[in-house]
């Protein structure tokens, strides 16, 4: 592959004498000065000479400054030295002493040289006219490795705890960063926007106009640790870090400035662009008068030249190379359908850029299904799972290495069959069997709403109704019984001890009118009889009878008998009450027979020898009377039959109920039965713990 690299290389096979590049400086004549780890060499337009070593006196080469005057001051083992026309003259302390390695050198306003040497103790020394002056031991002054001079006045030190400092007119003040691991400052510069930036390994720590910020990789670098950082000629910032060397413009870094959360755009150079990442131990970063840019990497010197970086303007073509359902390759057509219930699915596309192939990053968008451009990077597979049936409209655009994008891109259009169970007319059959059902319950609660309301209707009703008859079998009965005792008195009123048998005849009916009142509304809320004693109430009822007409009664009760329901048990009794009293009444007879029978139906006979019913009253009773009316109804009531034969030589009324309706089954019964069930089961349940 043969391409210019963005990035220049110098080491020993471009002509340095060893490769340890330690500091670098570029002075105002254009003339590159490179620290080694045992010489001092010059990098000119002629290539690379070095100093004679008789001349150098020491080994290592540390930090590399020059002053407003055109003087080279370097750092050599622990002397400090000047340079002066061809010789090297050394400043010693105010004792004679050497004043230490050095790390860091500044010239402020007022032409001091502050120079940060390593100690033991780390000492800030000002220097001025070639002598030193003043001596700042830590921990009287914080202990620095970078210095900057303040475009104000003073000085600025970059701490060997990753913070800042400002030493001006005799007073220290300290800034703090939080969020850092003690991670000293490599490189302070103070930008011409008057703010000062410092390179640490958590990112860089800014401070302007009392405002400080920490730029980081939420700002959108690559990574945090920086080893150096510079401005260039249009006053964009360079910073050399760990995972390249990284560009920010201007007005990105005044953005940043008024929002400290924003995304920067910033361009990043690795090494496909000849970026060889290290870090430098002193001076690591110089600009050209021409505005070249140097990086000491401890390895090689690094040279990029913003001016005159060639730019890749031509966008990328893109392509879909394959489609991947379910690993079933498929060409990637137009058109191309997949096959139901379809899980995973990939889809793979490239980008032709031969300039940086690698640097080649993608959008891409589904439509259809995402709702904004997915950034995948430099990957170059899309995948999607589940996707449901429908048409689909794959879209992918991509940029070069210099960020120049193909907006047009390439598109895929296909589409996802559906499964029986996914289709159009299924979803409709459902929607209609939905509302079906919606509507079914819908109807079926008007039902039940209007079914219950009926009932209650027919409940009032035969409440009514049942009051009606109990007022017409008892209680109109015994008044009519009253009124026909008082008529007899009255025909025989000249009879006084007939009338005074009349009188307590009818004080006794009009107390028991009074009692079968009162019975009649207690059945407003329970049965009128709570004991099982059928037969005993309907013999009572042979012997009040309304009339003193003699009548031979015989009374017979069949099998054992049942408990039933009181309810039920009181239309039983008031049927055989109203058959009764119509025998009294209207029969004419001599004998009456009453039979009570229990067995699989309850059965009740009232037969008399009198003369008989007339058949169409039989049929449709007497205009006025619901006597035979009420009895039929009491019967069907309670899911019995009622039958009535008549002739000219008596009546016989049978009612007969089954015996699943009327009876109710006993405790003792149940058990009975569910211990026989156990024993042909050959069950036995186990003894009770208690």
């Amino acid at each position: 592959m043969f391409r210019d690299l963005r990035v220049s290389s110098f080491s020993a096979r471009e002509g340095l004498s060893e490769d340890s590049v330690n500091s670098v400086l570029a002075s105002r004549d254009g003339t590159v000065w490179v620290g080694t780890a045992g010489n001092l060499e010059i990098l000119g337009p002629d290539g690379v000479s070095s100093l004679p070593r008789r001349v150098l006196q020491g080994k290592q080469v540390a930090s590399l400054f020059e002053d407003r005057a055109g003087h080279l001051w370097v750092g050599m083992d622990n002397t400090l030295l000047i340079y002066q026309h061809g010789k090297f003259r050394e400043i010693k302390k105010q004792d004679g002493s050497p004043v230490g390695l050095t790390m860091g050198m500044t010239e402020d306003l007022e032409n001091n040289i502050w120079v940060e040497t390593f100690g033991p103790p780390g000492t800030l020394i000002r220097i001025q006219g070639l002598k030193v002056r003043e001596e700042f031991p830590a921990p009287r002054m914080p202990l620095a490795q970078r210095l900057a001079a303040d475009p104000q006045s003073g000085i600025w030190l970059g701490l060997a705890n990753g913070n800042l400092a400002r030493y001006r007119s005799g007073k220290i003040e300290s800034f703090l960063f939080e969020g850092h691991s003690n991670s000293p400052v490599r490189a302070i510069i103070a930008t011409p926007d008057g703010s000062i930036l410092g390179a640490t390994g958590f990112g860089v720590v800014g401070w302007k106009n009392g405002k400080q910020q920490t730029l980081t990789a939420r700002n959108g670098l690559p990574c945090d640790t920086i080893h150096a950082l510079i401005s260039d000629n249009q006053d964009n910032l360079w910073l050399h870090a760990q995972c390249g060397l990284i560009e920010i413009p201007n007005n990105e870094m005044q953005r940043w400035w008024e929002q400290p959360e924003r995304r920067l755009k910033l361009k990043v150079f690795d090494a496909s662009d000849g970026v060889q990442a290290g870090e430098g131990h002193f001076s690591t970063s110089a600009r050209s008068p021409d505005g070249r840019l140097w990086f000491a990497t401890r390895g090689v010197l690094q040279m990029v030249d913003p001016a005159h970086m060639a730019g890749n303007t031509v966008a990328p073509p893109v392509h879909i190379n394959a489609v991947v359902a379910d690993r079933k390759s498929y060409s990637p057509q137009e058109g191309l359908r997949l096959p139901p219930r379809t899980r995973d699915l990939e889809i793979d596309y490239t980008a032709l850029s031969f300039a940086v192939p690698q640097k080649v990053v993608f959008r891409y968008m589904l439509e259809g299904h995402d709702g904004t451009w997915q950034e995948s990077g430099t990957r170059r597979q899309a995948f999607y799972n589940d996707l449901p049936p429908g048409l689909y409209r794959f879209r992918v655009i991509a940029c070069n290495n210099d960020g120049v994008w193909n907006e047009e891109g390439a598109t895929l259009n296909f589409s996802v069959a559906p499964a029986w169970y996914q289709t159009n007319w299924l979803r409709f059959l459902s929607i209609f069997f939905g509302l079906f059902v919606a509507w079914s319950i819908y109807r079926l609660r008007l039902r039940q709403m209007a079914m219950s309301m009926s009932a209650r209707f027919d409940e009032r009703l035969a409440e009514r109704t049942r009051m009606a008859r109990e007022l017409h079998d008892t209680f109109i009965q015994t008044v009519q019984g009253s009124k026909l005792v008082v008529d007899d008195a009255l025909e025989k009123s000249g009879d006084p001890v007939l009338t005074h048998r009349a009188l307590e005849q009818l004080s006794e009916w009009l107390a028991r009118a009074i009692q079968e009142g009162r019975a009649a509304l207690n059945s407003l809320r329970t049965s009128t009889t709570q004991r099982n004693d059928l037969a005993d109430a309907l013999q009572r009822a042979t012997e009040n009878g309304v009339l003193p007409t003699p009548i031979a009664v015989t009374f017979s009760v069949v099998g054992d008998a049942r408990d039933m329901h009181p309810v039920v048990r009181d239309e039983v009794f008031r049927i055989g009450f109203e058959a009764i009293r119509n025998a009294y009444q209207h029969s004419s007879a001599t004998q009456l027979e009453i039979e009570l029978r229990y067995s699989q139906e309850l059965t009740l006979r009232v037969s008399d020898n009198g003369v008989g019913v007339d058949p169409a009253i039989a049929e449709k009773g007497r205009d006025g009377h619901f006597g035979l009316q009420g009895m039929r109804e009491r019967a069907a009531r309670i899911g019995g039959t009622l039958t009535m034969m008549t002739s000219g030589s008596g009546t016989e009324i049978k009612l007969s109920v089954p015996g699943g309706v009327i009876f109710q089954t006993s405790r003792s019964f149940r058990k009975e039965l569910l211990a026989r069930m156990r024993t042909l089961l050959g069950y036995h349940p186990p003894p009770s713990s208690r």
